[in-house]
């Protein structure tokens, strides 16, 4: 791994192409063909992590593809943080629990072996990417068409209200997890995770008291992401019919790379330009990090610029976007 020269605070501001993930007592930074994750063990100290990030031919070639690359990149993203994820809560020390194991954990001890984390980690990335795709894409469909079975509903105002029952349950369930102690410490290094990209962007050395004078609201987070997927939804969807909802879900789930490659464009624009467009789309997923991130103390700073600085390329001007 290279070294880097921190810059100085006579650097001048860029948009950075450099992104990264809160993670159990961590975080994971992602630069031009470099990531890094650094995590606070039990004992004090930052446990750095560093591997070279060189996609496939395949993969290359599809994340040129303006519609494809969203989807791609959102599954990319999601295993490597999955992958990242299960590492900072073996390594954190998440996973032991004081006491006997069950039965049930016993086998799954016995039958996984050093592979558990993983395998639960996998698990858990599985049922929910389903729970999310029942919870916004089939019981929204399904609660309005049982009211319009009730009420005579235009379908125009049945689109609206499909609209504003998945922003209500998206919004519902961020505030729900964001009221968990656990999560919260994870929305503090997401904020830490901010503030230390915003540093480096704006040409300032990689210091506690530097990256904690920076904002923690970022326009190209995964959380923009997120609001910004489901706004696109709500205006694609509003053009399939509502005949059945099964049929209406299956068109949903047809046009969901559609929608996250819309999502993806309209991202990357609002993290390259600023002007009032991107203001206006950057706005949901910006008010929606006031639940997604916290200010973080010192020690999490500490471990988002351990993070931060070995994905940093030697020549800064590489990293402009």
């Amino acid at each position: 791994m290279k070294q880097t020269e921190q810059p100085a605070g006579t650097c001048p501001a860029i948009k950075s192409k450099i992104g990264g993930q809160a993670l159990i007592e961590g975080i994971m930074m992602h630069g031009l063909g470099e990531a890094a994750m650094a995590v606070r063990l039990p004992d004090g100290s930052i446990d750095v992590e560093t591997w070279p990030e060189t996609p496939g031919r395949f993969f290359k070639a599809v994340t040129r593809v303006p519609f494809l690359r969203g989807i791609f990149n959102f599954i990319s993203s999601m295993v490597t943080g999955y992958r990242c994820l299960s590492k900072s809560a073996e390594k954190s020390g998440l996973d032991l629990e004081d006491g006997e194991p069950g039965k049930f954990e016993r086998w799954l001890e016995k039958t996984f072996g050093d592979q558990l984390m993983k395998v639960v980690a996998g698990a858990g990335m599985v049922l929910g990417v389903l729970a999310a795709l029942a919870l916004f894409l089939w019981l929204p469909a399904l609660a309005v068409k049982g009211l319009s079975s009730l009420v005579s509903i235009p379908g125009l105002l049945m689109n609206i209200l499909e609209g504003v029952i998945k922003l209500a349950l998206f919004l519902i369930y961020m505030l729900l997890v964001s009221r968990m102690r656990e999560i919260q410490r994870v929305f503090e290094y997401h904020g830490a995770e901010h503030k230390s990209i915003f540093c480096y962007e704006n040409g300032l050395e990689l210091t506690v008291e530097n990256v904690r004078k920076q904002s923690r609201f970022h326009p190209r987070c995964g959380t923009s992401f997120l609001i910004l997927i489901l706004i696109i939804s709500i205006l694609v969807n509003s053009l399939i019919s509502w005949q059945t909802v099964w049929v209406r879900t299956l068109l949903k789930l047809l046009l969901l790379p559609v929608v996250m490659g819309i999502g993806y464009v309209l991202l990357k624009l609002c993290g390259r330009y600023d002007n009032w467009l991107t203001r206006m789309i950057a706005w949901p997923g910006l008010k929606l990090q006031h639940l997604t991130t916290r200010e973080p103390d010192s020690e999490q700073i500490e471990v988002a610029i351990a993070a931060l600085k070995p994905v940093i390329p030697a020549n800064r001007e590489e990293d402009r976007w």
